[in-house]
Order: structure tokens, then sequence, then C-alpha cells
């Protein structure tokens, strides 16, 4: 039942501002009169006083690297102006520990600032008696993800004479810094030789990370085997190896959504057909391909599945007099993430791989994302893989087959 508008235990009237009740059916009295101001003197006079809060430590170079890098609005929004001005910290102001968050933060973001870079490949030159391959491993990341070759004259003897001490102390971590070292066309001999030993493949079979070294063994393997020439070392024996990359790239896999493959494939669909093209197909010794073409010596586009659309490797491998005439034409595409971060520069992932491809005889079509970006619709797209198809003297029947 609705209790009439001013009996008891009705809702009270809010206070107006400026005055300050005491209680249900007690005056009230206003905020600056006598009685308010002296129940707040006691009170001041009673409590003692709140303590400052305490000033901010002055961070010192490395500190203030540390704490920036450790943000996680600053691992989101990364802000190249401040890590810039840090570089310029003084060497003993820097740990390991904060050179490492800074190496990972410039290879996640792919950010490719030959300042900062610089920075770490002087750090581990000064401080390589104090490193430990698992250390390094992290410090050498960045340059090979983001294709740079530092400048630091002492950066590759360095590595060296590290691997030299630590190969066989840490043997996961030795092969990482190879494959850095790998995409930057840097692998040292005397590792290598290491590395292929008898002695070192039979220490990683009974680790946990057996498959994943034997998958980057392969990969180095494939890497003497195209740039190499005058390696005589120990090799990987063919038992052991096994498919480079037997998936699509983590960073493909999660940002497929805004690739232009499945665009692209249709294309290529209504222009050549079905039957002339194959997609995501993975060629030895286990590089993926966008899309691959088998064209004759005169420049016609031939049917994928009526003719081997891999090449033989090591290409060494097939006599010249018994090679197959037809060439095998690979599109590649070039997503704005498989670049650094505002730059032109391939990352070294994928550097790696269309080098190899193009060693291995596969002839490369680059697909550019700033040209894809630039097609409006379907028809228009059809148009520029045309366009691209032709300038390298291809052919092939009517449309869609």
């Amino acid at each position: 039942m609705r209790r009439p508008r001013g009996e008891p235990g009705s809702r009270a009237p809010r206070p107006t501002e400026g005055a300050t009740c005491a209680g249900p059916g007690e005056s009230c009295f206003p905020s600056d009169g006598p009685l308010m101001c002296a129940l707040e003197q006691e009170r001041r006079f009673r409590l003692p006083p709140k303590p400052p809060p305490p000033l901010p430590p002055i961070l010192r170079g490395g500190q203030r690297l540390e704490a920036a890098l450790s943000c996680p609005r600053f691992q989101r929004r990364p802000q190249q102006h401040l890590i810039r001005s840090l570089a310029e910290a003084r060497p003993e102001e820097l740990t390991p520990h904060v050179m490492v968050l800074l190496a990972q933060h410039l290879a996640r973001h792919r950010l490719r600032e030959p300042q900062l870079l610089e920075a770490i490949a002087h750090f581990l030159v000064v401080q390589e008696a104090q490193l430990n391959s698992k250390v390094v491993q992290k410090l050498v990341l960045p340059f090979g993800r983001l294709n740079y070759v530092p400048l630091e004259q002492q950066f590759m003897p360095c590595l060296e004479r590290i691997l030299a001490r630590e190969a066989g102390v840490a043997p996961l971590a030795t092969v990482n810094i190879l494959m850095s070292l790998c995409q930057l066309r840097c692998l040292p001999f005397r590792a290598l030789h290491f590395v292929f030993s008898p002695g070192f493949i039979n220490h990683v079979s009974g680790t946990p990370h057996a498959l994943i070294v034997r998958r980057y063994l392969s990969l180095l393997d494939t890497a003497v085997e195209l740039e190499l020439p005058g390696y005589r070392g120990a090799r990987l024996p063919r038992r052991q190896q096994v498919p480079i990359f037997p998936q699509p790239l983590i960073t493909d896999r999660a940002r497929c959504k805004y690739s232009h493959k499945d665009i692209v494939a249709e294309g290529l669909r209504q222009l050549l057909g079905e039957e002339k093209y194959r997609q995501d197909l993975t060629v030895p010794p286990g590089y993926s391909t966008d899309f691959l073409l088998c064209v004759s010596s005169c420049g016609s586009v031939l049917p994928v599945r009526a003719q081997d659309p891999f090449l033989p490797y090591p290409p060494r491998s097939c006599p010249r007099a018994t090679r197959d005439p037809a060439q095998r034409v690979v599109l590649m595409l070039r997503e704005r993430w498989h670049f650094c971060r505002d730059g032109r520069v391939l990352l070294g992932s994928r550097a790696l791989r269309e080098r190899h491809l193009g060693l291995m005889g596969y002839q490369l079509l680059p697909l550019p994302f700033e040209e894809l970006e630039s097609q409006r619709g379907l028809p228009q797209l059809k148009s520029y893989l045309r366009q691209k198809l032709q300038a390298l003297g291809l052919h092939w029947g009517p449309e869609g087959g």
C-alpha cells in the first residue's frame, strides 16, 4: 500500500546544496556555518594529516626503457620516437633483460629502427663474455626477422665466438641463432659443421625440442644446398630431413580474412580456368606457394593436373638433359604484414622463401599489396592479372579454360 506523502517511513526530501542534515527528524545546518566549521577544525586536529604521495623515482636510461616496454599500453601502441631516444642511454645503464625486451618489441611490431638495432648489436659485442646463448638467441631475433645486417663490424665475429663456446650447451638456442643468421645469409661454416655432426643430431633427438630442431636443421641444410656451394662440411642426413614449413605461417593464418588470396583465386579461376593453376601447394623441400602455374617453353599455360608441378630438389640432382622444359611460375602475394612496418623491406622469412624458390628454378611473379588494394572489384582485378601474366609472355585459351 502506498504511503501518503509526509508519513513516517516515506522517502525524505534530498538536502539542498550547501546544507548538511544530521539525520531524520533533526534540523539541517549550513556547511559553512560556525558549528560545521568548528567540527571540521576539531576533526583535523584529532586525525593525522595524510602523507603526500611518494614522488616517482628518477629513472635512468635502462630503467626508463624497461618501464616503457613493460607497459601494456605502450606495447599495443608503439611510440617509435620514445624508444629511439632511449637508444642513446649509456651502455652501463642497460642490462640483458632490458635489451631482450627491446629486441622482442622490435621483432613483434616489425619495427626496423636502425638506431635501436645498432644499439642491440653494440650491446652484444660489448657484453659478449657475460652473455649465454639463451640470451643471445633473443637478442639476434630482430635482425633476422627484420632482414637487417648491422653496421657493427664485430657483430658476426662475436656471434661466431659465442656459437663456438656455447653450441653444445643449449642446442635449441644454437639452432635459433643460426636461423636468424640464415635469413641474413651470414652462416658460419664452423657452426654448420657442428650442428650437422652425428653427435649433435643424436643429442637433440632425445630432447623435447627434437622435431622443431630437425625442422630448423632441414632449412639450414636447404640454405647450404642453394646458397653455399663452397661448403664441404657435414650435411643433414636425408633420413633426418623433414618438411620445413608443413603449414601456413602463423601470421597468415591469423590474418587470412584480410588477405587478397580469395579474390585473386577467383580472378585466376575466371581468367584461366580451375585446371590451370594450383593454390597453396607446398613444393619440396617444404616451401608453400600461393598460386602455381605450369607453362610450356612457348609460353602457353598448361593444365596443372596433367603436369608434375614440382621441380626436382636438390636442383643439381637432375641431369640437365632430362629436365622438364616446362616452367613453373609462382604468383606470390606480398601482403602488407609481409613487410617491416613503415618500409618496403620484406621480413626475413619472406625474403628467404622467395630467394630459395628462385634458386630452385621457380619463376616468381610478386603481387604487391599496394597494387592489389588499388583494384576496384573483380573486373579490374582480372584485367590486372591479365596484364601481369602477359608481361611474362604467357598466353592461354578462352577465359575460364
